[in-house]
């Protein structure tokens, strides 16, 4: 009798150990967990001891001990499945077998706003992207400087792991740059212009304009005045010349700033883009509309939309009225 017990007691207690290793956890939906570099097992489990229901990770901790976890903790992102095993959850982090990121690569400004936005999807800091952007080393191999670095990335969204290294990231977005040129070639040359200089362009066209309808007729503009060998005049170009705080309008004194991003100074394109440029605006420039305007001048409804003119008393008439109602408008 005492040995029937005995032996019901020990098959007891093992179907419990192995349901603890080989069951299923009471997770109630999938979840993301983000591992450092200097996180200790125990603070791996603790960050999903918090996404399971009764907070038993018994199983996942034994397998973690047995395998040694705590001596090879893998940094990265990894899903943890509903319904997951301990052993399989066990098998994921030590393989270090991460699931990607939608990583969203927008088209700011300054390399400064570029690497904040990375890099809050990303485990490395900002300054370490900051850095392999200003690094005339780094950008060498890509054929860029610091002052050409807008070229190497087209926006979109991309699959990236959480722990990808600046480097890494950088080679990336070169092979995707890349594709993308290769894809646009034909239209490219149809135009006559270089990719470098469709993406400098690209870059007047959305600091002048937020509507994405009416960029290929800012486009169109341009690349007028640049076929009849006219100055661009593009007051974006001088504002990124002025460098520092943005000033709200450009003035007569500004014009004066020598800089071969000056374009009421210098003709033709300047030497890069002024910013990182969205694909919206470079296809503006690949498929601009073809007119006979070589003047804008905003709207005087403040919609953010212009006023195109084709002759020079057009576009003083067409200036007139947004003076007058910014005048009423008291901005």
């Amino acid at each position: 009798m005492i040995a029937s017990l005995v032996i019901i007691a020990l098959m007891t207690g093992m179907t419990k150990c192995f349901l603890l290793l080989m069951g299923r956890m009471n997770i109630s939906e999938d979840f993301r967990i983000f591992i450092t570099p200097t996180e200790t097992a125990d603070e791996v489990l603790s960050d999903i001891r918090d996404n399971v229901k009764d907070g038993n990770v018994t199983g996942l901790k034994w397998w973690l001990k047995l395998m040694k976890y705590d001596g090879n903790v893998r940094s990265g992102s990894y899903v943890i499945k509903k319904y997951s095993r301990p052993r399989t959850i066990q098998t994921m982090l030590s393989s270090g077998l991460q699931t990607p990121l939608n990583v969203v690569v927008g088209s700011p400004r300054t390399i400064y706003d570029m690497a904040a936005s990375i890099s809050s999807q990303l485990m490395a800091d900002s300054m370490s992207f900051v850095g392999f952007m200003s690094d005339t080393t780094s950008l060498q191999q890509y054929g860029l400087t610091p002052t050409t670095v807008f070229e190497l990335i087209i926006p979109n969204t991309y699959q990236f792991y959480w722990n990808v290294s600046p480097e890494a990231f950088f080679k990336r977005m070169d092979k995707e740059r890349k594709e993308f040129w290769e894809k646009r070639q034909e239209k490219t040359e149809s135009i006559g212009l270089t990719p470098s200089q469709v993406m400098t362009l690209a870059s007047i066209v959305q600091e002048e304009t937020a509507m994405a309808d009416e960029m290929p007729k800012v486009a169109g503009l341009y690349m007028n005045r640049l076929n009849r060998g006219m100055l661009l005049q593009a007051d974006p170009t001088v504002i990124f010349a002025l460098g520092g705080k943005r000033p709200k309008r450009v003035l007569f004194s500004h014009l004066d700033v020598d800089s071969p991003y000056n374009t009421y100074k210098y003709p033709g394109l300047p030497p890069a883009p002024i910013r990182f440029v969205s694909i919206t605006a470079i296809d503006a420039v690949l498929n601009y509309t073809r007119h006979n305007y070589i003047y804008m001048c905003a709207k005087e409804d403040f919609s953010g939309y212009h006023n195109f003119a084709v002759t020079l008393s057009q576009h003083n008439a067409n200036a007139a009225r947004y003076q007058r109602a910014l005048s009423l408008s008291g901005r």
